[in-house]
């Protein structure tokens, strides 16, 4: 399932959010002119995130690469499915966080997701790299403030290809839960592909910090029982 646009309107534009996806978009063009140049390979060993060498303590700036780590991307699939859910629901929580707080937020839940994948293989060897833990901050937040928000979303299903109006809740409790099953089952296992406890981890992490800002600031929520967007 693709969004593609929500039915809750923003109050400013997005500029912390555009300009997140525009860093992501250069980052990963710059990937791209490496590769051509055969220095991927070392940039990815030196800007991504290693859990061996966090927990081992073998790379003095590994500190950076829990930054760094956030911009890139193995694939233009995997950047332009990120930028799209960022594109389609940051808007919403950069407008309740503001610009200052947003930009805290996103990168707390992508260090969040980074410990959350390091405390489930702390010696894996294998360089970690992506947006998607911070994202899915996002998404566990906009869960939390705005369950029944209608998400217009692009279906695949068999033959069956069509836009559909899903509530938050459906649509982001059913991607959480594609996160969660899978990564049960990874546990254990070595390899690349998909960091599904830096998914949850960062989820986790952007529901519960959102929800406690929203008690502070008397904001509605899915747990308040109010009326909310």
């Amino acid at each position: 399932m693709i969004p593609l646009r929500d039915d809750t309107p923003s109050r400013h534009f997005p500029i912390i959010t555009v300009i997140l996806i525009a860093i992501n978009v250069v980052v990963f063009l710059y990937q791209q002119y490496l590769a051509g140049v055969g220095q991927l390979d070392q940039f990815i060993q030196q800007a991504a995130l290693i859990p061996a060498e966090v927990t081992s303590f073998s790379n003095s700036d590994v500190a950076l690469d829990f930054f760094t780590s956030m911009f890139m991307h193995g694939s233009w699939l995997h950047l332009i499915g990120n930028m799209v859910y960022l594109w389609v629901f940051g808007d919403n929580i950069e407008d309740t966080l503001g610009p200052v707080l947003y930009i805290v937020f996103y990168l707390g839940c992508g260090i969040a997701a980074d410990i959350a994948h390091i405390a489930i293989d702390p010696s894996s060897p294998i360089p970690t790299l992506g947006a998607s833990g911070a994202i899915a901050g996002v998404l566990g937040a906009y869960l939390i403030l705005f369950p029944r928000a209608r998400v217009q979303t692009l279906v695949f299903l068999f033959r069956f290809i069509r836009v559909v109006s899903i509530s938050a809740l459906w649509l982001l409790g059913f991607w959480f839960i594609l996160q969660l099953l899978p990564g049960i089952l990874s546990i254990g296992s070595r390899g690349g592909g998909v960091a599904y406890f830096a998914h949850i981890g960062g989820f986790v992490a952007g529901a519960v910090v959102i929800w406690l800002y929203a008690q502070v600031r008397g904001l509605p929520t899915v747990t308040s029982g109010r009326r909310f967007g």
